[in-house]
């Protein structure tokens, strides 16, 4: 390794202990906060004005709030800063979520977890967008991956933690556990949002902790990467460059149908563990960790041979194909509970995956405020499928049950790796 290769090596790991850990923790809170409904709705079953139409409803409305906001928020956090805007994100929406505990009706909580998607809009793409102001195309599929085990970490924390809340307030005489639930869950995101401006930096250039060698040495390379892209995958620099698109229209498209599986895990895992392997909820939230286990594990593995060999789009279609696969798997009848977890726990990991090098893709053609609108588009347009996929599920579930949800999910997938790897150039 020359000493050129090694002094780079030296300041991305330093910016990676410093941001990193900040970040990855944020988004465990968004995320438990965004999913957590699938362990309360164990609870809110037993609510009058509860059934299956309302939950999946419910859940899915937070994307149509998170849609309508995303663009005009990502260009706000461009404008405004990664710290500010974070930050209000981060408090907003703790406040909501906790505010969902107080869900009195299908109104009321449809309007909270509308209300819910409006404060979180902008969160993931402005970390995204962030993540490229400091971080070269060549180290980035290794940043995303490091930043999406935050979801896996969510899952494998997150999940028995919530069924133990459930589990030990479900004799409160105060308030309901599913109640306990979404309230204690919400504090760590309010408490992280305070301390946000005191732990991020905007830009490499304002980083008092970089020294001056450090920073050019950054600035170099995101240079290096125009220059690099100017023979050959145009750059998008602009709004409009954005919106008009081909590419991100595309790219946009990839992440809806990768999204329907990932928020049919998510909402309804603890249901198919509670229907398949056990109704102790404790047990429910332990078992419901163990393919987010496996996905942080493949997911640092596959991310890491992604960057050594410089390749993207054959590692996302690859990863979706072999979730599809699992996916079917894991919806097929009279096999045993313990299959369905392993093929859950593949699926899971294949997803995961997919996700994390897919945004490596759009980060190659978008800069500037293009990358804030662009990058916002991709996710809201692709968090849709959030909404298509609770309501896809309920549907199956009425209709047939949830193994055919799962193998929905599946097909999902594998057309996400068709259109990366027919539409998607090299």
């Amino acid at each position: 390794m020359t000493t050129t290769q090694s002094s780079s090596d030296a300041v991305y790991k330093k910016v990676a202990w410093r941001l990193m850990p900040v970040l990855f923790v944020s988004y465990i809170f968004a995320y438990l906060d965004r999913v957590n409904i699938g362990f309360a709705k164990l609870g809110m079953k037993n609510e009058l004005w509860y059934t299956d139409s309302v939950f999946s409803f419910g859940a899915g409305i937070f994307f149509i709030g998170y849609f309508l906001f995303e663009i005009p928020s990502n260009i706000l956090m461009h404008k405004i800063g990664a710290r500010v805007w974070i930050a209000r994100i981060m408090v907003s929406w703790g406040l909501i979520s906790a505010l969902c505990a107080f869900s009195n009706s299908a109104t009321s909580f449809y309007l909270l977890r509308f209300l819910l998607g409006i404060a979180e809009a902008g969160f993931f793409p402005a970390i995204i967008l962030y993540l490229t102001y400091w971080f070269p195309q060549k180290r980035r599929a290794s940043m995303f991956a490091l930043f999406f085990i935050a979801i896996n970490v969510a899952g494998i924390v997150g999940s028995p933690i919530s069924g133990w809340i459930m589990s030990a307030t479900q004799h409160s005489t105060t308030l309901k556990s599913w109640q306990w639930l979404l309230i204690l869950e919400a504090v760590p995101s309010l408490l992280m949002g305070l301390c946000i401006p005191f732990l991020l930096t905007n830009q490499p250039e304002k980083a008092t902790w970089l020294t001056n060698e450090e920073k050019s040495i950054i600035s170099k390379d995101l240079e290096d990467d125009l220059q690099l892209n100017k023979g050959g995958n145009k750059k998008l620099y602009n709004i409009l460059d954005a919106l008009r698109s081909f590419k991100v229209w595309v790219f946009a498209l990839v992440y809806f149908f990768i999204i329907i599986g990932l928020y049919g895990l998510s909402f309804w895992l603890p249901q198919i563990i509670e229907n398949t392997i056990t109704t102790n909820k404790l047990e429910i939230g332990f078992y419901a960790s163990i393919p987010w286990a496996c996905a942080a594990l493949g997911m640092i593995l596959y991310s890491s041979h992604s960057d050594r060999k410089g390749e993207r789009r054959w590692h996302v279609a690859l990863a979706c194909f072999v979730g599809m696969f699992a996916f079917i798997a894991s919806g097929l009848e009279a096999t045993s509970a313990f299959f369905i977890l392993f093929s859950i726990s593949i699926a899971t990991t294949s997803l995961m995956c997919a996700l994390s090098i897919f945004w490596s893709l759009p980060a190659m053609v978008l800069t500037g405020t293009a990358a804030a609108a662009g990058i916002a588009l991709i996710n809201s347009v692709g968090n849709i499928g959030g909404f298509i996929s609770a309501e896809m599920f309920t549907w199956f579930k009425m209709h047939f049950n949830l193994g055919v949800g799962l193998m929905a999910a599946g097909i999902s997938l594998g057309l996400a790796g068709l259109i990366t790897l027919i539409v998607v150039k090299k």
